[in-house]
């Protein structure tokens, strides 16, 4: 299995990465997309968030992205809630420096995490939600093949207004079969 792409590695997360995670945690820039509550985090919270939650998860795999060129971690990727007996699982992605924003690195992390969980993991189904207003990530898991399944109404609150949080969901074999026919495309059958 690779869990690398030309541009970026994916490692698993350490200890030693809650003072990075730390950094983009209280990012507001960062965390209004993905974070249900905005809010100021101390050190020994994040600390014992990334303990507790990230690396103590028995349901979960969270991996930092690491820039090849740089070796500088860009971002955050999971599989969270996985469910062994029914193959399913979560998938969150956070890229927390602003400057990789924009750059595709989402997407190709993002192929790497489905690599990985349809064809190594034997996943049948990975969901994810999305905040309504994030329309470039919306537009991105479309591209994957991710869709939209339902969705929460009115029930994020940012900058004033509500919002609503969209479900959206891949399934194995979809994924295996865009897969094979972008194979395809690419070798011009």
């Amino acid at each position: 299995m690779r869990f690398e792409t030309e541009r970026i590695r994916l490692r698993k997360m350490t200890a030693e990465d809650a003072a990075i995670y730390h950094k983009w945690r209280n990012d507001p820039d960062v965390m209004k997309t993905t974070a249900p509550l905005l809010d100021v985090y101390r050190m020994e919270e994040t600390e014992e968030f990334v303990q507790q939650v990230i690396l103590g998860s028995p349901s979960s795999k969270c991996y930092l992205m690491i820039e090849k060129q740089s070796e500088k971690p860009i971002g955050v990727i999971s599989l969270i809630h996985i469910d062994y007996k029914n193959r399913n699982a979560e998938c969150i992605l956070d890229i927390g420096e602003k400057a990789a924003w924009g750059k595709g690195y989402g997407t190709e992390a993002m192929k790497l995490l489905l690599d990985y969980g349809f064809l190594e993991m034997n996943l049948h189904r990975i969901s994810l939600r999305v905040f309504s207003f994030n329309s470039r990530a919306i537009k991105l898991y479309e591209k994957l093949g991710f869709q939209q399944e339902g969705r929460s109404r009115e029930a994020i609150f940012r900058d004033g207004a509500w919002h609503d949080i969209i479900h959206m969901a891949i399934l194995q074999r979809d994924y295996v079969e865009e897969r094979k026919a972008g194979d395809r495309r690419r070798q011009g059958l």
